[in-house]
């Protein structure tokens, strides 16, 4: 007998055990019992008791935002890098004026597209996030040279003006780490968080210095202080002199701890990992390559078009840490921002922002990085990284074709990432 047998049974039986005097209920009882295999007490309860009624069925709200809208989202989401949902609401303002220019937006999706929450990009957005993975990797050995003549510095910069800095090398080495290979130098303003970034042969002190030197010419404000790890890169008699010759604070974090330089630690995989994953680069032609975009696209990218937020404050209840950020800002907002900055060169950069494309940025910095793919050393290189690259266009990247999800790559597409890790939720 199936259950939607027994339960027509029983309210068939309900109506006459409910009016049938206490021996005829034995009786009942011992027949429905016989034919239904229940318990004695089960049956009782079955039939002293009217089944709850079905509940009628939940009406689910219709999406208030259409395929089209998400479709446009999430284009400027891979042009910009795949931000995390803060940012990329922050960014929106920036970048719609561009891509009602590259993409057919009514002006019911831009006003959609203004409206959308933080929230409601996470969940939208959420199939896509989960097919983005990542991986972290580094090769940074402590130096054993004059750490008693550089100060340890444990705590957070406290530091209301731009200009004090952390710095770190990536290493691009591929599968081997013997032989000489390239290494980005990246540093990063603790302030605003603008970021510059060099490559470099080796890890040699004068190349590394020679590099610090092109940064600091090329910030829009002075290099008051670096704060590095302990390798013997930046540890050595060379940094020491040339800090101590321009007035540059130069501190230090404790070895093996990473949290002692976690602004430079989070820039080192969104503006290098990302862009150049894991290949061994060991050219000059590939270097040659690597400085031409840093010192242009990805730089103008990254700091005029990508907000990002700030640790404000850490407040502790109970066992509980929370962490308070402000505003999603990009570093030329924060920058602009602060009092006694140079009018000029803000206003020079505002001026800049106000002409450049970032969606034309995003396709140049894909196009680069094809020809710096294939620069790479591709036979010390991870092995799925080996597959050529496909021709990314504005064209392409305007229609946002569904297929290019398919290759699990990061931005930009040129590089191929497909990578064993933890989700990447947010940049």
């Amino acid at each position: 007998m199936t259950p939607r047998s027994r339960r027509e049974y029983a309210a068939i039986i309900r109506e006459r055990y409910a009016k049938a005097t206490r021996e005829a209920k034995q009786r009942i009882l011992d027949e429905f019992c016989a034919t239904t295999k229940y318990h004695r007490k089960y049956a009782i309860a079955v039939l002293g008791h009217a089944p709850t009624p079905a509940a009628a069925p939940r009406r689910r709200r219709r999406p208030t935002y259409g395929a089209q809208t998400i479709s446009v989202l999430a284009t400027i989401w891979e042009a910009a890098s795949y931000p995390w949902s803060a940012r990329l609401k922050a960014l929106l303002p920036l970048w719609l004026p561009w891509a009602t220019r590259h993409l057919p937006i009514a002006p019911g999706v831009e006003r959609q597209l203004r409206r959308l929450s933080a929230r409601t990009m996470d969940r939208r957005l959420a199939t896509k996030k989960r097919r983005l993975q990542r991986r972290f990797y580094g090769r940074t050995k402590p130096g054993t040279l004059l750490k008693h003549h550089i100060a340890i510095k444990t705590e957070h910069w406290e530091v209301s003006t731009p200009g004090f800095t952390e710095i770190d090398l990536v290493s691009h080495s591929g599968n081997a780490a013997d032989g000489d290979f390239l290494q980005s130098l990246n540093l990063t303003d603790i302030h605003t968080g603008w970021v510059e970034t060099r490559a470099v042969m080796g890890k040699g002190q004068t190349a590394v210095r020679a590099a610090l030197e092109e940064l600091r010419q090329a910030l829009p404000f002075p290099l008051r202080g670096i704060d590095s790890d302990n390798g013997s890169e930046f540890i050595n008699n060379h940094l020491v002199r040339y800090c101590a010759d321009r007035k540059i604070q130069f501190t230090r974090g404790r070895p093996y701890k990473k949290d002692d330089n976690a602004h430079i630690e989070q820039k080192n995989y969104t503006h290098v990992r990302k862009l150049m994953g894991w290949e061994r680069y060991d050219s000059p032609h590939a270097r040659a390559r690597m400085n031409d975009l840093y010192q242009h696209e990805v730089r103008l990218m990254m700091n005029l078009y990508q907000p990002s937020v700030k640790l404000l404050r850490k407040e502790r209840i109970g066992s509980r840490l929370t962490r308070r950020y402000d505003a999603p800002k990009t570093p030329l907002d924060r920058l602009a921002a602060t009092p006694g900055v140079d009018a000029a060169t803000i206003r020079a950069l505002h001026q800049l922002r106000a002409q450049l494309d970032p969606f034309a940025l995003a396709a140049a910095i894909d196009q680069k990085l094809s020809v710096i793919h294939q620069a790479a050393n591709h036979r010390l290189s991870p092995r799925d990284a080996t597959m050529p690259p496909p021709a990314v266009t504005p064209s392409v990247r305007a229609t946002h074709a569904p297929h290019r999800w398919d290759h699990n790559w990061f931005f930009p597409k040129a590089v191929a990432q497909r990578r064993g890790g933890r989700t990447l939720v947010r940049t």
